[in-house]
């Protein structure tokens, strides 16, 4: 009878804290396109508008110098030249929709995100956009509907690989400003070549900083698998932090997907595991599976193992083995490495002592991509990190495909927005993919969706 009454008691308590954690949702329909809808859910405190639609790849968004909004396109899934920039202008409070959209820039590299910087020795303003290839900037100056200059290379990335859709190379690069002792320094996270490999260039799976004319690089983090974004937050003693993912090699579970507080300016430069270490239970693991060596069958799919899933956002992956495209990108090819003068790839680590703690994980798959970080002057959000998790590959793993939150203190995910990824009749049905977040004003932002081409408008609910 005691017993019966203890659990009694602990169910309830139970339930009386998941009811707290976990805030009542709401669900919201809305159409994008004639015949064409999207549920989804969040927060009872919060509505959702579409603020913006047709946009190939929508990926991360920025505000100008003079106030507008910027966002970059990518085109489709492929290494391509067709990314743009556009500027979202023309809002309506009532709709809330931009209702144009200026093409300020096209025919670019897979433009994953994009950040602005006014030199205030000068008074000029630039736009910085890392490309695959290398990190350009233009000079920008207020109203402007197109550049008025042409570009200016900083750096200069390792540019070749297999095609992502087999776990293979990382297109997109990231760039954040961030103020350190005093002074602006330009941030850039570069991903690997491959799923699980010992890479043999020095920015491949790494951080570089710079000053705002490229000068002064300094290598800042490796083993970083891919940092998709990466931003300083002055609320939190302008710390750095980073998304990571981790590798595609140990099935469904593992590893975990990392989220971390970057040191910076350090000695040696921080290594945080990737390849030969992954998290697990938020700890980091190390990975006894021997690296794949170049010529290696498993970077081809020739090996006799069992064909890897066809259940893929990026399309069918015929002849692909299970543990393939392994091998580093460009399946043997060598180049002068365009960064050898900012040190060597590291050694695979034999230990995961060293390797920096995780400020929190998130489910295995899940893919986190952009964040924003809420603070004092917003009530519903305050001291809340948002994190959109960009969704598995293979949809049957179910994991990622919404939009997550944690308090800086308790640093464990919950449920924000969902509805992007469902089933029905056991099958997973993939809606949309949260790609980038962009915060306006207390308890307001932007979401990209990179999946329907769609800018959502997340805004208090009205009472």
């Amino acid at each position: 009878m005691h017993r019966a009454h203890t659990r009694t008691l602990l169910s309830a308590l139970i339930i009386l804290i998941t009811t707290n954690l976990i805030p009542a949702q709401t669900s919201h329909t809305l159409a994008y396109a004639p015949g064409k809808q999207i549920i989804l859910k969040l927060p009872d405190a919060f509505d959702i508008n579409i603020a913006a639609t047709g946009l190939k790849r929508v990926r991360f968004f920025a505000k100008s110098p003079d106030g507008r909004i910027f966002v970059t396109t990518m085109h489709d899934l492929s290494d391509n030249h067709l990314g743009a920039v556009y500027i979202l202008e023309g809002w309506n409070e009532q709709t809330h929709r931009f209702t144009r959209m200026t093409r300020y820039l096209d025919h670019l590299r897979n433009p994953n995100n994009l950040a602005f910087y006014t030199d205030p020795s000068t008074s000029q303003s630039w736009l910085y956009i890392p490309l695959t290839d290398r990190l350009v900037r233009y000079k920008y100056n207020p109203g402007d509907t197109a550049p008025t200059s042409a570009p200016e290379t900083l750096i200069r990335f390792p540019d070749y690989g297999l095609h992502y859709k087999y776990g293979g190379w990382h297109l997109t690069r990231t760039l954040a400003l961030a103020s350190i002792y005093g002074s602006t320094r330009i941030f850039v996270a570069v991903g690997s070549s491959c799923n699980y490999c010992q890479e043999d260039e020095v920015l491949r799976a790494s951080v570089v900083s710079m000053d705002p004319d490229g000068k002064n690089q300094i290598l800042e983090a490796q083993g970083l698998r891919n940092a998709v974004d990466i931003q300083q937050v002055p609320d939190l003693n302008n710390a750095i932090f980073a998304t990571n993912m981790g590798d595609d090699h140990l099935g469904d579970k593992l590893p975990e997907d990392t989220f971390f507080q970057l040191a910076f300016n350090a000695d040696p430069t921080p290594n945080y595991g990737w390849p030969t270490c992954y998290f697990a239970n938020g700890k980091p693991v190390l990975d006894k599976t021997p690296l794949p060596t170049l010529g290696d069958a498993r970077a081809t799919g020739k090996t006799a193992g069992k064909p890897a899933s066809s259940d893929s956002v990026y399309g069918e992956q015929k002849g692909v083995a299970a543990a393939g495209t392994n091998l580093a990108a460009g399946g043997g090819r060598h180049e002068v490495d365009p960064n050898a003068n900012l040190g060597k790839a590291p050694a695979p680590l034999k230990s995961c002592s060293n390797v920096p703690p995780a400020w929190t994980t998130f489910a295995a798959h899940s893919s986190p991509l952009g964040f924003a970080y809420f603070g004092k002057q917003d009530s519903n959000l305050a001291a809340i990190f948002l994190v959109a998790l960009h969704g598995a590959s293979h949809p049957h793993i179910g994991t990622g495909y919404k939009v997550v939150s944690f308090t800086a203190a308790d640093r464990k995910p919950i449920d924000f927005i969902t509805g992007f990824l469902t089933t029905r009749s056991g099958k997973p049905i993939v809606y949309g993919r949260p790609c980038a977040i962009l915060r306006l004003s207390p308890d307001t932002f932007l979401l990209s969706d990179d999946y329907l081409g769609i800018v959502y408008y997340i805004h208090p609910r009205a009472r």
